[in-house]
């Protein structure tokens, strides 16, 4: 029996390897490289061979795997986090889907390391191109205005006023040198502060004034600056009342009614609600400057200086358009309270309108919350709406008025049973009278080659708006009077009337210069009205009836109102001694 051979150890180099096994030598970081010489290390196993016992792999005579370390952890976590790929594919493992194959997994993993060794190059600066401001909502600026020179021109009119400090009536000098019109002086002095002194200093109102010139560059903008409530972009009701009491304290075509201020708050009522009805194209019940630019009620306001006759101005301003509105709302108002009911407004016109329309209105379709609005009842304010669509349905208001009464769903489209159920009524009523009422289906034919909607089986308000004879079409359905005069004429006159060129009066202003007429002509004949309250107020009949003509002469005349000391809806206490004739 030989000895053990003693084991040498190899030369440094490559050492020889048997046939069929391959040397695998592992260089493992973070250990000092051996000294050159000796290489002690034993060869792997090869098949067949004994495997390693448990002791020289604790000794570190066996090449085991490299465990990680924290930072190659935090490493990968990280990269699972960051990779999109990598988090649905784990996440489709954790539902329970096939496992991915790890060679894709580290296909994956690697590509994404790559990408997140690479640095990122940075990017050309882009070529930056000035844009144009094209938005102004305070109007585009003008490098035009010499802002020190208007303010040395309002200096030296402040001069020839004591103490330098102007009261109401020395405004309208003020607004002139302002380059203003003259019934722009109650903004004026409004924005500077002098309701509630009474004056107002030549300091205050130059810091005033350069503010607004340096922010404020059209005249619609300065207007609403002036107007409305600081910081506010628009302007509500209540604002505009300053405004209209100079306008009725100082304007000569409302000088005979100074002596009856009971009416001032009427008239300016009025007059406000045409203005929201003209200018508030948003039904919002704020006007914007917007609003304000694309309107002509700056253009009014100007013509207010030129023109004494005030009923000239029949847009917004003249007197005997409010006379016929108060006068109307004054016959169907019984008691007196300045609130109308369904079944007073039932009785306009011999009762025209039908019973299901006045539902509507009633339902809150075309009105909004107002101080003076109760559950059923319908405000002075509300009736100026009413009276104004219900007598021209051209305007684009009208339209939107009526179109909102009658799109019962709220769907921005009339259907067919819509327009069925307001026409069975007509119907009814045509058969009430002995007239044969044409069937619904004729009916909705011509309807529908008169409207020409875009859309088949319902019609728009843009197909309303662009059809010329919408008054046509509304009256089919709700106004039994004058649908049967639209049926009188031929649609050929009715269009030709639409087409007119020229500055032809409105239906609205038609209907308001005839009725004028008429109540003129009643109280010329001695004719009272059938209201039941001739004997109890004909003492205010003779007062109104000075006051009807603008040219009427008073002996005296009472002080006009304060500024601004109107209440607008000064109406629940009830008007039962006044009464226009």
């Amino acid at each position: 029996m030989c000895p053990p051979q003693p084991v040498e150890c190899a030369p440094p180099g490559p050492a020889p390897t048997a046939p069929g096994r391959r040397r695998m030598e592992r260089a493992e970081p973070g250990r000092p490289d051996r000294p050159a010489g000796r290489s002690c290390r034993p060869e792997p196993a090869g098949p067949g061979q004994a495997q390693p016992r448990e002791q020289e792999r604790e000794r570190g005579a066996w090449p085991g795997p490299r465990r990680p370390t924290r930072a190659d952890m935090r490493l990968r976590e990280l990269s699972l986090r960051q990779d999109p790929d990598l988090r649905q594919e784990l996440a489709s493992l954790a539902r329970g889907c096939d496992f991915v194959l790890p060679s894709r997994f580290k296909k994956r993993l690697k590509a994404f390391q790559q990408v997140q060794t690479k640095k990122e190059e940075p990017l050309p600066p882009a070529s930056s191109q000035s844009i144009p401001t094209f938005y102004f909502p305070r109007g585009r600026p003008q490098g035009t205005v010499n802002v020190d020179a208007v303010i040395a021109k309002i200096e030296r009119t402040f001069a020839q006023f004591p103490h330098e400090r102007a009261t109401m009536e020395d405004m309208g000098k003020v607004a002139k040198a302002c380059g203003c019109p003259l019934y722009w002086k109650g903004p004026l002095f409004c924005g500077a502060g002098g309701e509630r002194t009474g004056a107002v200093s030549v300091h205050k109102f130059v810091a005033m004034w350069r503010k607004v010139l340096q922010t404020c560059h059209d005249a619609a903008a300065r207007f609403l600056h002036l107007l409305a409530s600081p910081g506010c972009p628009y302007l509500v009701q209540d604002d505009f009342v300053p405004f209209l009491q100079d306008v009725v304290n100082t304007h000569p075509g409302l000088a005979f009614l100074k002596e009856a201020s009971e009416f001032h708050s009427r008239y300016i009522t009025t007059v406000i609600q045409r203005i929201f009805y003209t200018v508030n194209r948003s039904w919002s019940g704020r006007i914007t400057c917007a609003e304000l630019r694309r309107s002509t009620f700056l253009q009014n306001v100007a013509l207010l200086e030129e023109e004494a006759d005030i009923n000239q101005l029949t847009e917004y301003f003249s007197y005997e358009h409010f006379y016929v509105i108060y006068c109307k709302f004054w016959e169907l108002d019984t008691d007196h309270d300045l609130l109308i009911d369904s079944q007073d407004l039932a009785r306009h016109n011999d009762h025209a309108i039908s019973t299901k329309m006045i539902e509507r209105i009633f339902s809150g379709a075309v009105t909004r919350g107002r101080k003076v609005q109760k559950e059923g009842k319908l405000s002075y304010a509300d009736f100026v709406w009413f009276l104004i669509s219900e007598e021209d349905k051209k305007t684009p208001t009208s339209i939107e008025y009526w179109f909102r009464c009658m799109d019962l769903d709220g769907d921005g489209a009339l259907s067919m049973f819509e327009l069925e159920y307001f026409y069975e009524e007509q119907c009814r009523r045509l058969d009430s009278m002995a007239i044969e009422a044409l069937p619904f289906e004729d009916c909705l034919c011509q309807m529908l080659d008169l409207v020409k909607p875009q859309s088949e089986g319902k019609i728009t308000l843009h197909d309303l708006k662009k059809c010329k004879l919408a008054n046509v079409f509304f009256d089919t359905f709700f106004n039994i009077e004058k649908y049967l005069d639209h049926e009188q004429k031929e649609q050929v006159s009715l269009l030709r009337e639409s087409e007119s060129e020229g500055p032809e009066l409105s239906d609205w202003e038609k209907y308001a210069a005839e009725e004028y007429d008429i109540l003129v002509a009643e109280e010329a004949a001695g004719e009272p009205w059938e209201d039941g309250y001739e004997a109890e107020l004909s003492p205010v009949d003779q007062k109104l009836c000075a006051l009807r003509s603008p040219l009427a002469q008073r002996p005296f005349f009472e002080a006009p109102s304060a500024l601004g000391a109107v209440e607008l809806y000064e109406y629940e206490c009830g008007d039962a001694h006044l009464q226009p004739s």
